[in-house]
């Protein structure tokens, strides 16, 4: 038996393989297929089958690619209504390779069409070793309910309890339990940073699992839900669809600087992906900040949506390279080009760079004594809850593709997040809206703390 997790970082996203005698299962593939083809070459396996728990809102799926290129079947839930070639499946499917055992337990409520699958081993046992749960448990947390375009998450959430409790609670506390994503993702709200567990660890850790009453379970899941990119819906369209192969995606010309001015003039959105501290120092003016170190493809598709065409800055080719495949994995496909000769051009042809100024805590703390600056927290509202700045401004950036916060624009702005990442998407933002006086706290609320400034908390309202 070979079985292979694989981990996607920047998306929070896994995947696995599995195989036995020769033939391989692909659950859950991400875009870029090449680390499935590249694994089952090493393991001397043919990918023979492709199995989806859901259609995935959050990332855009490899699984029409790699079943082009492998000739592996497709396997989705019945009520996916995918318009690829596949086969439905529904509770009670097993599909037998090798000396395994796959077995499909519907579990919707995470979306109507979820999914989850049993594995076993017949060499070392008759009983399942472990259970891949998409979105459906995730380790300390449950999928959120409210994703989809059929279904309320009242309704959903009612499904979600019937599921876990019906389906994957009655398993054996040893069963292994693999989902789909881990801490980061807005699949879920609370999940933990490890990549595996066990039943037995989530019935007794698990908050979501603790809950007795169906009616209370569904009051707390759809009590104040993180807020959904609007790419959500967009990504779970793609995938009902299947995606182009990426190969089918156009090369990315070279841009000037004198033809990336004008295309500013006319509203063009400029990406610029380097690091934080870079863009600090000097960027093109009226440029969005999003750094490639982060969960970059998150915040483009939350921050700019699916349909921008943005021009790439960066400081290498292969940084252009990265962030073009990191866009594509959330169903980003039109960027117009790159600036040719990144920063470095720009200044060459006699254009200045905007600048970043960039604040410690305690000059923070200075400022709002003397009253001479605004903060701005771009955090989510559970951190907002468990801790903010005094008469600091609340706006999370998950809001600004909405609308700009509604501060003073003539009062200096210091914004802060967790830690430094978010903030700076969002003083690019605020400078392109036509912010002035915009700074960046280093460190963030991490720093805030750790420096024993004083925090104000507050509970979270119930909805």
């Amino acid at each position: 038996m070979y079985f292979e997790q694989f981990y996607l970082g920047c998306l929070a996203h896994a995947s696995y393989m599995l195989a036995s005698q020769g033939d391989a299962v692909v659950v859950d593939p991400q875009r870029d297929v090449d680390i499935y083809l590249q694994a089952a070459r090493e393991h001397g396996v043919d990918i023979r089958h492709i199995f989806e728990t859901h259609l995935h809102a959050d990332f855009v799926s490899g699984h029409k690619e790699l079943a082009a290129r492998t000739g592996a079947k497709i396997y989705i839930g019945a009520r996916a209504g995918a318009r690829f070639p596949h086969i439905d499946v529904q509770d009670g499917f097993e599909l037998h390779f090798g000396n395994m055992v796959l077995k499909v337990l519907e579990t919707p409520g995470h979306t109507p069409e979820s999914l989850c699958f049993l594995i076993t081993d017949k060499e070392k046992s008759t009983k399942p070793w472990a259970v891949l749960t998409g979105d459906t448990l995730f380790l300390g947390d449950v999928g959120r309910p409210d994703l989809s375009r059929t279904h309320s998450p009242v309704e959903l959430a009612g499904m979600l309890y019937d599921s876990l409790h019906g389906k994957l609670l009655r398993l054996e506390d040893g069963v292994l339990v693999y989902p789909a994503h881990g801490a980061g993702s807005l699949c879920g709200r609370n999940m933990r940073a490890e990549r595996s567990s066990t039943i037995g660890t989530e019935r007794l850790t698990n908050y979501a699992l603790q809950i007795k009453s169906r009616e209370e379970f569904i009051r707390q899941l759809t009590a104040n839900l993180p807020t959904r990119p609007d790419y959500f819906l967009q990504d779970a369209e793609i995938n009902r669809e299947g995606a182009a192969a990426l190969a089918d995606l156009r090369e990315l010309p070279p841009i000037s600087a004198t033809e990336l001015k004008l295309m500013l003039r006319e509203g063009i959105v400029a990406l610029d992906v380097r690091p934080g501290d870079q863009f600090a120092h000097g960027h093109v003016p009226g440029s969005i900040n999003i750094a490639l170190s982060g969960q970059f493809a998150s915040w483009a598709g939350t921050v700019l949506g699916l349909s921008a065409s943005p021009v790439l800055i960066a400081d290498s080719p292969e940084q252009v390279s990265e962030a073009r495949l990191r866009l594509a994995r959330v169903g980003i496909e039109d960027a117009l080009g790159y600036l040719n000769g990144g920063i470095a051009a720009w200044t060459q042809a006699g254009f200045s760079l905007a600048e970043l100024p960039q604040i410690t805590v305690q000059v923070l703390r200075d400022r709002l004594q003397a009253r001479a600056s605004q903060v701005l927290d771009v955090r989510r509202e559970p951190e907002w809850h468990a801790g903010h700045i005094e008469d600091a401004a609340w706006w999370p950036l998950d809001n600004f593709k909405i609308s700009p916060p509604a501060i003073d624009r003539d009062r200096p702005i210091a914004v802060h997040c967790k830690s430094g990442y978010r903030s700076m998407i969002a003083c690019s933002l605020l400078q392109r809206a036509g912010f002035q006086n915009v700074a960046n706290v280093i460190g963030g609320f991490d720093a805030w703390q750790q420096a024993n400034l004083p925090v104000q908390s507050e509970p979270a309202v119930e909805a």
